[in-house]
């Protein structure tokens, strides 16, 4: 929530806040949940300048602040997964240096100990005449050498940990990794596409860039799976997503959408441009042939319908997938191996 009150100068200003927060959120028909008085408290209190400005263009762009676009703003301004991300980073990058400096410290202290080990064997061996001293001075050295040899010891098993310390950073790496990645595809799975399509859905209101998105699937699949069994079926998804991974930018996002259905996320890209790249996609997979490895034999041909839409500023999500569904579905009523768009479904192009 918003700042403790420390004093009643403090408390009436945050109690006009909350006021202000409040009369935000009626305005803007927000309901009055925890999460969403922490987002417009935090935007009345003025603290937070993206927050701030997203707001505003939500506003300018007429959008409703429905659960979607509330639960965005929290997540990505106020006390979201973001936030923690952040953090995690922040401690690891910290915890790392602190390792750093312990095992500066430490070489730096072995180093110190064999200078030491050498300066007292070599005043040792030019005492000739006072025994006394020279036991001394030995005594001293194979002290020191006995400590040089522990701080060696120490020295291997810190290594040692930090080998264990690197293994399970690796460990974790990979878990996050499989927990936003699907397993049969490789491709994005659906909490990696949420979180990635909120961010550029923000992003492109913020910006002017054009947002695109085209649903990829698979013609006759059921057909596959019945004729050739289940295997054949995965064996086909993963051909398809190599092809759309592939036919992709690095700065986009291909997912798999459920089912035999795959998306692509094109940031920075129009309509036209979404279609262009769409089209290619569909070609490359309509030109591969899936073949029995023991025989060579022919067993099919792959083919997709795709459709394509273009965000609006200041519309849901929903409303951006259920248009670009439509248009699916379109190029399925169509024939089947087609790309159709939205703009073909406005303009009653598309086959009905």
């Amino acid at each position: 929530m918003g700042p403790v009150p420390t004093s009643e100068t403090d408390f009436e200003g945050a109690t006009a806040t909350a006021g202000r927060a409040l009369q935000l959120m009626s305005e803007h028909n927000v309901p009055a949940t925890p999460q969403n008085f922490e987002t417009w408290f935090t935007f009345a209190l003025g603290t937070a300048p993206e927050l701030t400005r997203i707001i505003n263009i939500l506003v300018a762009n007429k959008r409703a602040f429905d659960a979607e676009t509330n639960r965005s703003l929290f997540l990505s301004y106020v006390g979201g997964e973001a936030h923690w991300t952040a953090k995690q980073v922040k401690i690891s990058e910290e915890l790392h240096g602190l390792v750093d400096t312990a095992r500066s410290y430490l070489a730096t202290s072995i180093a110190d100990s064999r200078d030491h080990v050498a300066a007292l064997g070599g005043v040792a061996s030019q005492i000739k005449r006072d025994l006394e001293s020279r036991e001394i001075i030995e005594g001293l050295v194979a002290e020191l050498s006995r400590s040089l040899t522990r701080a060696t010891k120490l020295e291997a098993n810190f290594s040692a940990s930090l080998q264990e310390l690197d293994k399970i950073r690796g460990t974790l790496a990979t878990v996050e990794q499989r927990s936003r990645t699907d397993a049969l595809t490789g491709l994005a799975n659906r909490h990696a596409l949420d979180d990635f399509l909120r961010l550029r859905q923000i992003a492109a209101m913020e910006s002017g860039q054009s947002l695109s998105i085209f649903l990829v699937d698979v013609d006759h699949f059921k057909q596959f799976n019945d004729r050739f069994g289940h295997q054949f079926g995965d064996q086909v998804l993963r051909l398809i997503a190599q092809v759309l991974q592939g036919g992709m930018r690095d700065e986009d996002l291909a997912a798999r959408y459920g089912g035999e259905e795959m998306i692509g996320i094109l940031p920075g890209i129009d309509i036209g441009a979404a279609v262009a790249i769409a089209e290619r996609i569909r070609q490359l997979i309509a030109s591969r042939e899936i073949k029995r490895r023991s025989t060579g034999e022919l067993l099919s041909r792959i083919t997709v319908s795709i459709g394509v839409a273009q965000f609006v500023p200041g519309e849901t999500l929903a409303s951006l997938f259920e248009r670009c569904d439509r248009a699916l579905y379109a190029a399925k009523r169509g024939g089947r191996n087609r790309t159709v768009t939205e703009l073909e479904l406005a303009h009653g192009s598309a086959a009905a």
